[in-house]
């Protein structure tokens, strides 16, 4: 049941999101990344102590530790390498190039770290290095002709109006864009990516955005993604200060509806009681599956 995905989002995106305690393997100086648990630990850190020479390394590594071949569980790296790549225009076709060759299963994460990287050139150096990327050559092409969306381009999902849920109710589907933060849980990844790539607002600021979806009583997918923003969001800001930090910070600019489910997250993180929000959002999910959507239930009223 697809209802079932909140439970299993939040176990995977608890799983790829690198704790505190991983931070012990990193390797010192510029020792060989022998673990994949030693990639997570250095990525742990990244943010305070950047070394973009060892990125391609560090690529290379996941490749051979198999972390690459299933993009909707890696798109954490995808985030991370795009922002790396973002914030060293200059160094970003040697860093790519040093990240290659990689095997046919593992191209991807090259193309979407370049095509999510914010460089103004981005579609150059995508054209440049498409050769050496051969098995990817069909998500290239859609991404130079703009089939699919950048990171930035992709916009949260928006409510559907009374008469598309109407629609919906007959059986009507709605046009949907090729990406959507709803159907694409890997997305929610890509964004802490990026955060522990450099440590800025942007990702974590559209990370709340996605706080109202929490509460939604229609749409399982929309529940799922909030429900996921809200959980990694307090389970990351209680391990982290700096995150913690950051969405304080940020709570006095949001809207009226994301303010009080900010406040539960900055409670959750400040108290460590982060399995609350877990539990409370798994039964949000019951609650949809059983009941079904609430504009149907409004209906039956």
């Amino acid at each position: 049941m697809r209802y079932a995905s909140v439970a299993l989002g939040l176990a995977i995106l608890a799983s790829v999101l690198p704790p505190p305690s991983q931070a012990s393997a990193a390797p010192s100086g510029k020792a060989e990344f022998l673990s994949r648990a030693a990639i997570v630990g250095w990525i742990d850190n990244y943010r305070h102590k950047p070394e973009p020479s060892r990125v391609p390394e560090a690529v290379r590594a996941l490749s051979e530790f198999g972390s690459l071949r299933d993009p909707e569980t890696a798109g954490f790296f995808a985030g991370f390498v795009a922002d790396v790549l973002g914030a060293n225009p200059k160094e970003a076709e040697r860093l790519v190039a040093r990240m290659l060759p990689l095997p046919p299963p593992d191209q991807w994460l090259v193309v979407r770290a370049i095509a999510y990287s914010g460089l103004p050139s981005w579609k150059s150096l995508l054209a440049r290095v498409a050769d050496k990327l051969p098995a990817r050559r069909g998500m290239i092409d859609a991404y130079l002709t703009g089939a699919l969306p950048t990171l930035d381009a992709i916009e949260l999902d928006k409510s559907p109006t009374f008469l598309e849920q109407v629609g919906q109710h007959f059986g009507v589907k709605p046009k949907l864009p090729p990406l959507s933060y709803g159907r694409n849980p890997e997305l929610l990844d890509t964004l802490w990516g990026q955060y522990f790539a450099a440590g800025q607002y942007r990702p974590v600021w559209r990370i709340i955005a996605m706080l109202p979806w929490s509460k939604d009583r229609d749409s399982a997918e929309r529940l799922s993604a909030g429900s996921s923003a809200k959980y990694t969001l307090a389970n990351n800001a209680a391990r982290y200060p700096d995150v913690l930090a950051l969405i304080k910070d940020m709570a006095m600019y949001q809207e009226k509806d994301v303010r009080p489910i900010l406040a539960e997250v900055i409670h959750a993180a400040e108290t460590i009681e982060t399995s609350a929000i877990r539990k409370e959002q798994m039964a949000a999910a019951e609650r949809l599956k059983t009941g079904g959507p609430g504009y149907q239930r409004d209906m039956k009223l």
